[in-house]
Protein backbone atom coordinates (compact mmCIF):
# COMPACT_ATOMS: atom_id res chain seq x y z
CA UNK A 1 0.00 0.00 0.00
CA UNK A 2 1.30 3.40 -1.08
CA UNK A 3 0.92 6.70 0.70
CA UNK A 4 -0.82 9.55 -1.04
CA UNK A 5 0.95 11.82 -3.55
CA UNK A 6 1.77 14.48 -0.82
CA UNK A 7 3.00 12.28 1.86
CA UNK A 8 5.29 10.30 -0.84
CA UNK A 9 6.61 13.18 -2.07
CA UNK A 10 7.80 14.39 1.06
CA UNK A 11 8.96 10.74 1.84
CA UNK A 12 11.34 10.86 -0.80
CA UNK A 13 12.68 14.02 0.42
CA UNK A 14 13.31 12.46 3.65
CA UNK A 15 15.46 9.78 2.08
CA UNK A 16 17.06 12.46 0.07
CA UNK A 17 18.04 13.41 3.21
CA UNK A 18 19.94 10.51 3.49
CA UNK A 19 21.96 9.97 1.07
CA UNK A 20 23.99 12.85 -0.32
CA UNK A 21 27.22 14.13 0.51
CA UNK A 22 28.45 16.57 2.77
CA UNK A 23 30.51 18.53 -0.11
CA UNK A 24 28.58 20.46 -3.28
CA UNK A 25 28.86 19.37 -6.47
CA UNK A 26 31.96 22.14 -7.25
CA UNK A 27 34.27 20.76 -4.38
CA UNK A 28 32.81 23.71 -2.30
CA UNK A 29 33.02 23.06 1.49
CA UNK A 30 29.61 23.11 2.78
CA UNK A 31 29.70 25.97 5.65
CA UNK A 32 28.25 26.69 8.52
CA UNK A 33 27.83 29.32 11.57
CA UNK A 34 25.13 31.15 13.87
CA UNK A 35 23.94 34.51 13.84
CA UNK A 36 23.96 36.66 16.53
CA UNK A 37 20.20 35.89 17.43
CA UNK A 38 20.30 32.30 17.48
CA UNK A 39 19.44 31.52 13.79
CA UNK A 40 21.77 28.80 12.04
CA UNK A 41 23.16 28.92 8.61
CA UNK A 42 24.14 26.43 6.22
CA UNK A 43 25.92 27.39 2.63
CA UNK A 44 26.21 24.92 0.29
CA UNK A 45 28.55 26.54 -2.88
CA UNK A 46 27.04 25.10 -6.01
CA UNK A 47 28.32 27.49 -9.08
CA UNK A 48 27.00 25.28 -12.14
CA UNK A 49 24.53 26.84 -12.75
CA UNK A 50 23.66 30.94 -12.17
CA UNK A 51 20.66 29.63 -9.50
CA UNK A 52 20.22 29.98 -5.71
CA UNK A 53 17.95 27.59 -3.73
CA UNK A 54 17.09 29.84 -0.32
CA UNK A 55 14.93 28.01 2.15
CA UNK A 56 14.18 28.84 5.75
CA UNK A 57 13.15 25.84 7.79
CA UNK A 58 11.38 26.77 11.12
CA UNK A 59 11.83 23.32 13.64
CA UNK A 60 7.57 23.52 14.90
CA UNK A 61 5.39 21.07 12.95
CA UNK A 62 2.15 19.11 13.55
CA UNK A 63 3.49 17.00 16.23
CA UNK A 64 4.22 19.90 18.47
CA UNK A 65 0.72 21.48 18.32
CA UNK A 66 -0.98 22.01 21.68
CA UNK A 67 -3.68 19.40 22.25
CA UNK A 68 -6.90 20.08 20.61
CA UNK A 69 -4.99 22.72 18.00
CA UNK A 70 -4.74 19.72 14.84
CA UNK A 71 -4.01 21.04 11.91
CA UNK A 72 -2.51 24.87 13.50
CA UNK A 73 0.92 24.15 12.29
CA UNK A 74 -0.19 23.43 8.92
CA UNK A 75 -2.91 26.33 9.11
CA UNK A 76 0.00 28.79 9.98
CA UNK A 77 2.01 27.72 6.91
CA UNK A 78 -0.51 29.10 4.63
CA UNK A 79 -1.05 32.27 6.72
CA UNK A 80 2.81 33.51 6.05
CA UNK A 81 1.86 34.27 2.85
CA UNK A 82 -0.66 37.57 4.04
CA UNK A 83 0.38 40.72 4.20
CA UNK A 84 2.90 42.29 6.53
CA UNK A 85 3.35 45.62 7.92
CA UNK A 86 5.87 46.20 5.03
CA UNK A 87 4.32 43.96 2.13
CA UNK A 88 1.01 43.64 0.54
CA UNK A 89 -1.36 40.29 0.37
CA UNK A 90 0.30 38.63 -2.92
CA UNK A 91 3.59 40.85 -3.24
CA UNK A 92 6.15 38.40 -2.30
CA UNK A 93 4.98 35.57 -4.67
CA UNK A 94 4.69 38.88 -7.16
CA UNK A 95 8.36 39.42 -6.98
CA UNK A 96 9.28 35.81 -7.50
CA UNK A 97 7.33 35.20 -10.67
CA UNK A 98 8.66 38.82 -11.65
CA UNK A 99 11.86 37.42 -12.12
CA UNK A 100 11.10 33.67 -13.21
CA UNK A 101 12.20 32.40 -9.43
CA UNK A 102 9.67 29.53 -8.04
CA UNK A 103 8.44 29.70 -4.03
CA UNK A 104 6.59 27.12 -1.76
CA UNK A 105 6.14 25.77 1.35
CA UNK A 106 5.64 22.56 3.09
CA UNK A 107 4.42 21.45 6.83
CA UNK A 108 5.63 18.05 7.83
CA UNK A 109 5.52 16.06 11.47
CA UNK A 110 8.88 17.75 12.96
CA UNK A 111 9.61 20.85 10.49
CA UNK A 112 7.65 23.41 8.41
CA UNK A 113 10.03 24.95 5.72
CA UNK A 114 9.95 27.82 2.71
CA UNK A 115 11.54 27.92 0.11
CA UNK A 116 12.06 29.77 -3.14
CA UNK A 117 14.59 29.57 -6.05
CA UNK A 118 16.08 32.51 -7.71
CA UNK A 119 19.17 34.05 -10.00
CA UNK A 120 21.68 34.52 -7.21
CA UNK A 121 21.25 38.69 -7.50
CA UNK A 122 17.61 37.93 -6.25
CA UNK A 123 19.05 36.16 -3.00
CA UNK A 124 19.11 39.37 -0.71
CA UNK A 125 15.34 40.37 -1.81
CA UNK A 126 14.20 36.58 -0.66
CA UNK A 127 16.06 37.08 2.12
CA UNK A 128 14.17 40.72 3.28
CA UNK A 129 10.83 38.99 2.62
CA UNK A 130 11.58 36.17 4.40
CA UNK A 131 12.47 38.22 7.71
CA UNK A 132 9.77 40.56 7.37
CA UNK A 133 7.17 37.54 7.45
CA UNK A 134 9.02 36.10 10.36
CA UNK A 135 7.77 38.77 12.48
CA UNK A 136 5.87 40.86 10.91
CA UNK A 137 2.22 39.38 9.65
CA UNK A 138 -0.90 41.37 9.95
CA UNK A 139 -3.45 38.49 11.50
CA UNK A 140 -6.92 39.70 11.35
CA UNK A 141 -9.81 37.41 11.45
CA UNK A 142 -11.14 38.10 7.84
CA UNK A 143 -7.61 36.76 6.95
CA UNK A 144 -7.93 33.66 9.27
CA UNK A 145 -11.35 32.84 8.64
CA UNK A 146 -10.23 32.72 4.31
CA UNK A 147 -7.46 31.00 5.10
CA UNK A 148 -9.06 28.37 7.28
CA UNK A 149 -11.85 28.02 4.60
CA UNK A 150 -9.20 26.94 2.18
CA UNK A 151 -7.38 23.83 4.42
CA UNK A 152 -10.46 22.95 5.19
CA UNK A 153 -11.71 22.09 1.49
CA UNK A 154 -7.81 20.76 1.28
CA UNK A 155 -8.65 18.55 3.49
CA UNK A 156 -11.84 17.57 1.80
CA UNK A 157 -10.01 17.31 -1.42
CA UNK A 158 -6.46 15.63 -0.59
CA UNK A 159 -7.82 13.19 2.46
CA UNK A 160 -11.81 12.62 2.86
CA UNK A 161 -12.18 12.05 -1.00
CA UNK A 162 -8.87 9.75 -1.18
CA UNK A 163 -9.86 6.23 0.48
CA UNK A 164 -6.02 5.43 0.40
CA UNK A 165 -5.46 8.89 2.53
CA UNK A 166 -8.66 8.08 4.53
CA UNK A 167 -7.18 4.91 5.42
CA UNK A 168 -3.27 5.85 5.82
CA UNK A 169 -4.83 7.96 8.30
CA UNK A 170 -6.82 5.62 10.58
CA UNK A 171 -3.40 3.31 10.38
CA UNK A 172 -1.52 6.02 11.95
CA UNK A 173 -4.10 6.61 14.62
CA UNK A 174 -3.42 3.10 15.47
CA UNK A 175 0.20 2.58 14.90
CA UNK A 176 0.85 5.41 17.65
CA UNK A 177 -1.40 4.97 20.58
CA UNK A 178 0.21 7.76 22.46
CA UNK A 179 3.04 10.12 20.54
CA UNK A 180 1.21 13.10 18.13
CA UNK A 181 2.62 11.10 14.81
CA UNK A 182 -0.76 9.74 15.43
CA UNK A 183 -2.48 13.02 14.48
CA UNK A 184 -2.65 14.11 10.84
CA UNK A 185 -0.23 16.72 9.83
CA UNK A 186 -3.40 18.19 7.97
CA UNK A 187 -5.68 18.12 11.29
CA UNK A 188 -8.77 16.64 11.84
CA UNK A 189 -11.29 18.62 10.77
CA UNK A 190 -13.60 19.13 14.17
CA UNK A 191 -10.10 21.09 15.77
CA UNK A 192 -9.78 22.64 12.16
CA UNK A 193 -13.26 24.14 11.79
CA UNK A 194 -11.86 26.01 15.70
CA UNK A 195 -8.54 27.33 14.55
CA UNK A 196 -8.94 31.05 15.24
CA UNK A 197 -6.95 34.54 15.39
CA UNK A 198 -5.98 33.74 19.00
CA UNK A 199 -4.49 30.30 18.13
CA UNK A 200 -2.76 31.60 15.32
CA UNK A 201 -0.68 34.48 16.97
CA UNK A 202 0.14 32.21 20.18
CA UNK A 203 1.61 29.97 17.60
CA UNK A 204 3.08 32.66 15.51
CA UNK A 205 4.74 34.32 18.50
CA UNK A 206 6.16 31.27 20.46
CA UNK A 207 7.70 29.83 17.23
CA UNK A 208 8.36 31.77 14.39
CA UNK A 209 11.52 33.05 15.76
CA UNK A 210 15.33 33.24 14.79
CA UNK A 211 16.66 31.34 17.27
CA UNK A 212 14.18 28.42 16.10
CA UNK A 213 14.87 28.23 12.35
CA UNK A 214 18.08 27.33 10.25
CA UNK A 215 18.71 28.85 6.93
CA UNK A 216 19.82 26.84 4.17
CA UNK A 217 21.36 28.61 0.73
CA UNK A 218 22.58 26.16 -1.95
CA UNK A 219 23.66 27.53 -4.94
CA UNK A 220 25.60 30.02 -6.94
CA UNK A 221 27.00 31.84 -3.74
CA UNK A 222 29.73 31.98 -1.76
CA UNK A 223 29.36 31.64 1.85
CA UNK A 224 30.79 35.25 2.85
CA UNK A 225 28.46 37.06 0.72
CA UNK A 226 25.64 34.94 1.98
CA UNK A 227 27.12 35.62 5.78
CA UNK A 228 26.80 39.27 4.92
CA UNK A 229 23.44 39.38 3.53
CA UNK A 230 21.85 36.98 6.44
CA UNK A 231 23.33 39.72 9.23
CA UNK A 232 21.74 42.56 6.75
CA UNK A 233 18.37 41.06 6.59
CA UNK A 234 17.52 38.34 9.47
CA UNK A 235 20.01 39.13 11.86
CA UNK A 236 18.34 42.23 11.86
CA UNK A 237 15.36 40.22 13.47
CA UNK A 238 15.44 39.91 17.42
CA UNK A 239 15.90 36.94 19.00
CA UNK A 240 12.39 35.27 20.49
CA UNK A 241 12.31 33.65 24.18
CA UNK A 242 14.80 29.98 24.32
CA UNK A 243 12.57 27.40 24.02
CA UNK A 244 12.23 24.51 26.06
CA UNK A 245 13.39 21.06 24.79
CA UNK A 246 10.98 19.15 22.25
CA UNK A 247 9.78 16.49 24.65
CA UNK A 248 6.74 14.79 23.22
CA UNK A 249 4.65 12.01 24.71
CA UNK A 250 6.43 8.67 24.66
CA UNK A 251 5.51 5.95 22.82
CA UNK A 252 4.38 2.71 25.35
CA UNK A 253 5.32 -0.73 24.49
CA UNK A 254 3.69 -2.15 22.35
CA UNK A 255 2.38 -6.18 22.72
CA UNK A 256 -0.77 -6.28 19.96
CA UNK A 257 -1.18 -6.96 16.47
CA UNK A 258 -3.52 -4.29 15.16
CA UNK A 259 -5.85 -4.45 12.24
CA UNK A 260 -7.29 -1.49 10.41
CA UNK A 261 -9.24 -2.55 7.07
CA UNK A 262 -11.32 -0.11 5.02
CA UNK A 263 -13.66 -1.48 2.12
CA UNK A 264 -14.94 1.43 -0.44
CA UNK A 265 -16.92 1.39 -3.61
CA UNK A 266 -13.80 3.79 -5.33
CA UNK A 267 -11.56 0.78 -4.83
CA UNK A 268 -10.85 -1.22 -7.67
CA UNK A 269 -7.65 -3.31 -6.54
CA UNK A 270 -7.21 -4.59 -2.84
CA UNK A 271 -3.92 -3.72 -1.17
CA UNK A 272 -2.22 -3.94 2.08
CA UNK A 273 0.48 -2.25 4.41
CA UNK A 274 1.88 -3.49 7.92
CA UNK A 275 3.98 -1.15 9.92
CA UNK A 276 6.14 -1.46 12.94
CA UNK A 277 7.43 1.42 15.48
CA UNK A 278 11.07 1.50 15.00
CA UNK A 279 14.14 3.81 16.28
CA UNK A 280 14.88 7.20 13.94
CA UNK A 281 18.33 8.20 13.12
CA UNK A 282 17.46 10.47 16.18
CA UNK A 283 16.25 8.01 18.47
CA UNK A 284 18.45 4.98 17.56
CA UNK A 285 21.26 3.24 19.01
CA UNK A 286 24.52 3.61 16.85
CA UNK A 287 24.06 1.91 13.94
CA UNK A 288 20.63 0.52 14.25
CA UNK A 289 19.11 3.17 11.80
CA UNK A 290 21.71 2.72 9.10
CA UNK A 291 20.87 -1.00 9.24
CA UNK A 292 17.07 -0.34 9.34
CA UNK A 293 17.39 1.72 5.91
CA UNK A 294 19.84 -1.09 4.10
CA UNK A 295 17.20 -3.56 5.29
CA UNK A 296 14.45 -1.38 3.54
CA UNK A 297 16.77 -1.43 1.03
CA UNK A 298 17.21 -4.91 0.36
CA UNK A 299 14.01 -6.45 1.55
CA UNK A 300 11.84 -3.84 -0.80
CA UNK A 301 13.55 -0.83 -1.75
CA UNK A 302 13.50 -1.37 -5.56
CA UNK A 303 12.96 -3.63 -8.76
CA UNK A 304 16.25 -5.51 -7.29
CA UNK A 305 14.93 -5.98 -4.04
CA UNK A 306 13.87 -9.63 -2.21
CA UNK A 307 10.15 -8.51 -2.32
CA UNK A 308 10.08 -7.10 -6.05
CA UNK A 309 12.00 -10.24 -7.27
CA UNK A 310 10.10 -12.83 -5.27
CA UNK A 311 6.54 -11.33 -5.54
CA UNK A 312 6.53 -9.81 -8.61
CA UNK A 313 8.94 -11.35 -10.93
CA UNK A 314 9.15 -14.86 -9.48
CA UNK A 315 6.06 -16.20 -8.28
CA UNK A 316 3.97 -13.33 -10.27
CA UNK A 317 1.05 -12.63 -7.60
CA UNK A 318 1.72 -8.93 -7.05
CA UNK A 319 1.52 -5.77 -9.00
CA UNK A 320 3.65 -3.98 -6.75
CA UNK A 321 5.49 -5.25 -3.68
CA UNK A 322 8.02 -3.11 -1.29
CA UNK A 323 9.39 -1.67 2.09
CA UNK A 324 10.50 1.75 2.87
CA UNK A 325 11.72 3.24 6.40
CA UNK A 326 11.15 7.20 7.58
CA UNK A 327 14.45 7.49 9.23
CA UNK A 328 14.34 11.31 9.28
CA UNK A 329 12.12 11.74 12.01
CA UNK A 330 12.58 13.93 15.52
CA UNK A 331 11.71 10.81 17.45
CA UNK A 332 10.49 6.96 17.10
CA UNK A 333 9.35 6.36 13.34
CA UNK A 334 7.95 3.58 11.04
CA UNK A 335 8.70 0.75 9.07
CA UNK A 336 6.28 -0.22 6.33
CA UNK A 337 6.00 -3.15 3.80
CA UNK A 338 3.30 -3.27 1.52
CA UNK A 339 1.89 -4.69 -1.06
CA UNK A 340 -1.32 -5.44 -3.76
CA UNK A 341 -2.04 -8.70 -5.88
CA UNK A 342 -1.91 -8.79 -9.95
CA UNK A 343 -4.93 -11.16 -11.87
CA UNK A 344 -6.34 -13.38 -10.31
CA UNK A 345 -3.97 -13.76 -7.15
CA UNK A 346 -5.63 -12.91 -3.68
CA UNK A 347 -4.30 -10.06 -1.52
CA UNK A 348 -4.29 -12.79 1.24
CA UNK A 349 -1.63 -15.03 -0.71
CA UNK A 350 0.49 -11.61 -1.30
CA UNK A 351 0.41 -10.58 2.25
CA UNK A 352 1.68 -14.29 3.23
CA UNK A 353 4.84 -13.88 0.65
CA UNK A 354 5.77 -10.32 1.92
CA UNK A 355 5.46 -11.82 5.73
CA UNK A 356 7.07 -15.43 4.64
CA UNK A 357 10.10 -12.83 3.47
CA UNK A 358 10.76 -10.80 6.05
CA UNK A 359 10.57 -14.18 8.51
CA UNK A 360 13.35 -15.27 6.01
CA UNK A 361 15.57 -12.39 6.98
CA UNK A 362 14.78 -12.92 10.61
CA UNK A 363 15.92 -16.46 10.62
CA UNK A 364 18.24 -16.20 8.16
CA UNK A 365 19.67 -12.75 7.91
CA UNK A 366 20.97 -11.29 4.57
CA UNK A 367 24.28 -12.18 2.68
CA UNK A 368 27.53 -10.41 1.92
CA UNK A 369 26.83 -10.02 -1.62
CA UNK A 370 23.27 -8.25 -1.38
CA UNK A 371 24.07 -5.84 1.69
CA UNK A 372 27.21 -4.95 -0.38
CA UNK A 373 25.02 -4.37 -3.23
CA UNK A 374 22.67 -2.32 -1.16
CA UNK A 375 25.16 -0.27 0.08
CA UNK A 376 26.78 0.39 -3.49
CA UNK A 377 23.06 1.49 -4.68
CA UNK A 378 22.68 3.94 -1.34
CA UNK A 379 26.27 5.68 -1.97
CA UNK A 380 25.75 5.85 -5.80
CA UNK A 381 22.90 7.28 -5.27
CA UNK A 382 24.33 10.77 -4.03
CA UNK A 383 25.46 10.98 -7.46
CA UNK A 384 22.37 11.91 -8.39
CA UNK A 385 21.12 13.81 -5.58
CA UNK A 386 24.36 15.99 -6.39
CA UNK A 387 22.62 17.04 -9.55
CA UNK A 388 19.90 18.58 -7.40
CA UNK A 389 20.35 22.00 -5.86
CA UNK A 390 17.13 21.61 -3.88
CA UNK A 391 17.68 18.06 -2.68
CA UNK A 392 21.33 19.29 -1.23
CA UNK A 393 19.13 21.76 0.64
CA UNK A 394 16.80 19.49 1.96
CA UNK A 395 19.18 17.28 2.63
CA UNK A 396 20.55 19.75 5.28
CA UNK A 397 17.43 21.20 6.11
CA UNK A 398 15.60 18.23 7.40
CA UNK A 399 18.48 17.13 9.16
CA UNK A 400 19.39 20.02 11.18
CA UNK A 401 15.06 20.36 11.84
CA UNK A 402 15.16 16.90 13.42
CA UNK A 403 18.36 16.93 16.40
CA UNK A 404 20.67 16.60 13.78
CA UNK A 405 23.78 18.45 12.26
CA UNK A 406 25.78 19.02 9.19
CA UNK A 407 28.47 16.51 10.66
CA UNK A 408 25.85 13.76 10.38
CA UNK A 409 25.35 14.47 7.21
CA UNK A 410 29.23 14.56 5.91
CA UNK A 411 29.71 11.24 8.19
CA UNK A 412 26.70 9.48 7.04
CA UNK A 413 27.94 7.19 4.21
CA UNK A 414 30.91 6.24 6.63
CA UNK A 415 28.19 4.80 8.85
CA UNK A 416 26.73 3.17 6.19
CA UNK A 417 29.41 1.51 4.60
CA UNK A 418 30.24 -0.34 8.59
CA UNK A 419 26.63 -1.72 8.62
CA UNK A 420 27.53 -5.61 9.20
CA UNK A 421 24.57 -8.82 7.77
CA UNK A 422 24.63 -9.77 11.38
CA UNK A 423 23.45 -5.67 12.26
CA UNK A 424 20.63 -5.94 9.55
CA UNK A 425 19.64 -9.38 10.79
CA UNK A 426 19.79 -8.28 14.02
CA UNK A 427 16.93 -4.89 13.51
CA UNK A 428 14.83 -7.24 11.20
CA UNK A 429 14.70 -9.72 14.46
CA UNK A 430 14.11 -6.75 16.78
CA UNK A 431 11.71 -4.91 15.47
CA UNK A 432 10.10 -6.12 13.06
CA UNK A 433 7.61 -8.85 15.30
CA UNK A 434 4.10 -9.59 13.70
CA UNK A 435 2.70 -10.14 17.11
CA UNK A 436 3.27 -5.96 17.66
CA UNK A 437 2.95 -4.60 14.00
CA UNK A 438 -0.39 -2.75 12.21
CA UNK A 439 -1.69 -3.52 9.51
CA UNK A 440 -4.10 -1.96 7.16
CA UNK A 441 -6.07 -3.33 4.24
CA UNK A 442 -8.03 -1.38 1.59
CA UNK A 443 -10.08 -3.32 -0.05
CA UNK A 444 -13.22 -3.09 -2.62
CA UNK A 445 -16.71 -2.61 -1.26
CA UNK A 446 -18.05 -5.76 -2.46
CA UNK A 447 -14.91 -7.62 0.13
CA UNK A 448 -16.37 -5.79 3.06
CA UNK A 449 -16.74 -8.53 6.09
CA UNK A 450 -14.86 -10.86 4.34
Amino acid sequence: MKRPEWLRAMLLTTALALISPAVAADDGTVTNFLLDNGMEVVVIPDHRAPIVTHMVWYKIGSADEPPGKSGIAHFFEHLMFKATTNHAAGEFDRAVSDIGGSNNAFTSYDYTAFHETVAPSALEQMMGFEADRMRNLILTDDVIKTERDVILEERRSRIDNNPQAVLDEEVDATLWQNQPYRIPVIGWMQEMEQLNRTDATAFYDKYYRPNNAVLIVAGDVEPETVKALAEKTYGKVARGPDLPPRVRPVEPEQNTKRTVTLSDARVSVPSFSTQWVVPSYHTAKAGEAEALDLLAEILGGGNRSRLYQALVVKQGIASNAGAYFQGTMLDDTNFTVYGAPRGDAKLADVEAAVDAEVARIVSDGVTSDELEKAKDRYIRSMVFTRDKQDSMAEMYGSTLATGGNVQDVQQWPDRIRKVTADEVKAVAARYLVLARSTTGYLLPQQQAGN
